[in-house]
């Protein structure tokens, strides 16, 4: 039981490094339960927080799909309804920056969703998970993190989810935002938000047994259409991951421009920084004649969450209006007026 007066915390468990151990001679894999992870935590007794943890997966974070976060999602809403504070979820790094954003845009309480995982497992030596989980609570429980929609909270940093990437396969520091920074700091065990969002993410509603794929393309030198063609029989809509200001190679136009009538195709820039452009450049395969085939403008998104935007926007049944208006006001800039041209098309 906590004591009267004391912020309530739901701890929800995934598994990933954090949880997981090796045997000698072996590789880790995960093993730990939520029980575990908190037991192992110097200092939680004296964090003035209540928790309540629930296991929900034990797997790696590469293993998670989009049906365990719709069900995580709807945990974390039931809980933050009961009365509960703040959230933190503790899972697998690999994907962190990916489960953030999906639960950025499906919990809609101002509370504060905490993501959080580990590096180093507990298996070798200096493991940063325990530092991880307390930071993650601190946060959760704090009123300075309201309303800021879901964090990463690795390294004593706190992340937006919507600009965070895991930029290191191994060092503690991994998690950044790439052109923005992080929104705050913990110090002395206190919780620090100088940075404050404009603008929430857009909110949805998942619908249940709607299977939706978005394909992923990531451009590069000498790139024809064939593998765009391959992809996108497969695919209900398309993020292109295109060079710099949104570039791609001159012989795949045509290809894209027709997708682009029949689906929802995304331009998005895969240099991890730094937003899409609109009117800068001119030649076949630029973000003006891209823009003006019909492909949607990722604005500041990273391919990664675009992916992710548009599989909820196609999941909701959204037309190619809502599509473009949405992306417009995700991604922090507005999409290019550009007639009639883009909007002529059926989203699927």
């Amino acid at each position: 039981m906590g004591i009267p007066g004391q912020p309530r915390v739901a701890v929800f468990t995934l598994g990933g490094t954090i949880a997981m151990q090796a045997a000698p001679g072996e590789g880790a894999t995960p093993a730990l339960s939520a029980g575990d992870l908190l037991a192992a935590v110097p200092g939680l007794d004296d964090a003035g927080v209540e928790l309540r943890l629930q296991d929900v997966a034990n797997k790696p974070g590469a293993s998670l799909s989009f049906r365990d976060l719709f069900g995580l999602a709807d945990a974390i809403s039931a809980a933050l309804a009961s009365g509960f504070a703040g959230v933190v979820v503790i899972q697998g790094t690999d994907t962190i920056e990916e489960t953030a954003y999906v639960l950025d845009l499906l919990v809609g309480s101002d509370a504060p969703v905490v993501v959080t995982g580990a590096m180093r497992n507990p298996s070798l030596a200096g493991p940063d998970g325990p530092a991880n989980i307390l930071a993650a609570i601190r946060v959760a429980a704090s009123g300075c993190a309201r309303g800021l929609g879901c964090v990463v909270v690795m390294n004593d940093q706190i992340h937006a989810a919507r600009w965070v990437a895991k930029s290191h396969t191994a060092s503690p520091a991994a998690f950044i935002s790439p052109g923005f920074g992080p929104l705050g700091y913990l110090a002395e065990g206190q919780v620090d938000i100088p940075v404050r969002l404009r603008d929430r993410s857009p909110l949805f509603t998942p619908v249940p047994g709607r299977p939706v794929r978005v394909g992923l393309m990531t451009i590069a030198l000498g790139d024809d259409d064939v593998l765009i063609h391959a992809l996108a029989d497969h695919a209900d809509g398309l993020i292109v991951a295109a060079f710099g200001a949104g570039h791609v190679p001159a012989d795949t136009v045509a290809s894209l421009a027709g997708l682009a009538a029949r689906m929802p195709v995304v331009l998005a820039s895969r240099t991890g920084a730094g937003r899409v452009h609109h009117r800068t450049y001119g030649f076949p395969g630029s973000e003006t004649d891209l823009l003006a085939r019909g492909l949607i403008s990722a604005g500041y998104l990273a391919p990664l969450k675009a992916r992710l935007l548009l599989h909820l926007l196609i999941a909701a049944g959204a037309d190619r209006t809502r599509i473009r208006q949405t992306f417009a006001a995700a991604s922090g800039h507005p999409q290019p007026d550009l007639g009639s041209t883009a909007d002529v098309a059926d989203p699927r």
